[in-house]
């Protein structure tokens, strides 16, 4: 494949508590890192050798260049970034590192991505020398004009003829507009040609049943069973797509993660190894990290089963990295 992908989200602020021996509920140290999900995949990409472009909307200030100049320094092409209005969206981690599970506030309303309107977009200018458009289900659920221009902007992408991605990441605490996202979803992700999420984001979002009782003690070979049925299912609600990804990843304590995932076409089903750690250092962007090793093994054209050992290894890599990103040319590894 040729051409760059390009990546469309909401570039972030990570404001993450450290932690504090202060027993007085008081806020601990601060941490400041750039990230989304989006952007996450975007930074990777590169260092997996696979060109990326990067579209968000951002206010022209000094900190909100820096981070830009932090997906730079991961060689991200940010020239299309679209600098407007006045507000940077963020997020507040109660946790170190990802490492528990401490509340997540988020500070997304009424940025400058949030206030992006369809007239303040250059399709033409947008998709110039890209063949790949990747965006996620974090972006209609930050409202329902959002949800609206996500349309728009993949019918422009289907029309120019690019591969179309989605990860169906599900932030319940974004979902506040009045409407459940299994109304909104299924008409956006029938745009797509590969989906990547798991069995319980294609519960909420997309409306397939799923079992009740699964925990991290299920086994690998039933979540395996239950994984290629819901690919069934999927190929079938939605013809355009031919390439499936579903992640399983369990914790039992703040420094353990266990991780696999599965891969499908319409005509087979793989399975990656597991991996597992006992010491890890920041699990945030590890699905990220994951989404962007898939799109670079599909990019490249690699077996079904190289793919999905590639992409989990990315993903796992990532979990030894600080900060949101892979900061390391990953493309030897290929």
């Amino acid at each position: 494949m040729k051409g760059s992908v390009l990546t469309f989200g909401e570039l972030l602020l990570r404001l993450q508590e450290e932690d504090s021996s202060d027993t007085k509920g008081d806020l601990g140290s601060i941490t400041l890192y750039v990230g989304g999900s989006e952007a996450n995949v975007g930074a990777t990409l590169p260092a997996l050798g696979v060109p990326a472009d990067y579209f968000t909307v951002l206010p022209d200030h000094t900190i909100a260049r820096n981070a830009v100049n932090i997906l730079e320094r991961n060689n991200l092409n940010t020239s299309k970034i679209l600098w407007k209005g006045s507000r940077m969206g963020s997020y507040f981690l109660q946790s170190s590192n990802g490492l528990s599970t401490g509340e997540v506030i988020y500070d997304r309303k009424f940025s400058s991505y949030y206030q992006l309107k369809e007239s303040d977009i250059d399709f033409d200018a947008l998709f110039e020398n890209c063949s790949w458009l990747h965006w996620t289900a974090i972006t209609p659920a930050l409202s329902a004009d959002w949800a609206t221009l996500m349309e728009k902007v993949l019918a422009e992408a289907q029309q120019r003829g690019l591969y179309i991605s989605v990860d169906m990441n599900y932030r319940s605490r974004l979902w506040d507009y009045g409407v459940e996202p299994v109304a909104v979803m299924p008409q956006l992700v029938s745009y797509c040609d590969l989906i990547m999420g798991n069995i319980w984001a294609y519960n909420k979002m997309l409306g397939l049943d799923i079992p009740s009782g699964l925990d991290k003690n299920t086994p690998k070979e039933q979540y395996a069973e239950l994984s290629n049925n819901l690919s069934g299912q999927l190929f079938r609600q939605f013809p355009k797509c031919r390439h499936i990804a579903n992640t399983f990843r369990f914790m039992d304590n703040p420094r353990h993660n266990l991780f696999y995932a599965t891969y499908h076409q319409p005509g087979g089903n793989w399975i990656s190894p597991i991996h597992e750690t006992h010491q890890l250092t920041d699990r945030i962007g590890s699905g990220d990290a994951f989404m962007a090793g898939l799109i670079a093994a599909i990019y490249k054209q690699l077996s079904p089963q190289e793919t999905i050992d590639f992409a989990t290894q990315t993903g796992f890599k990532k979990l030894f990295f600080q900060g949101d990103f892979i900061k390391e040319n990953l493309s030897r590894h290929e």
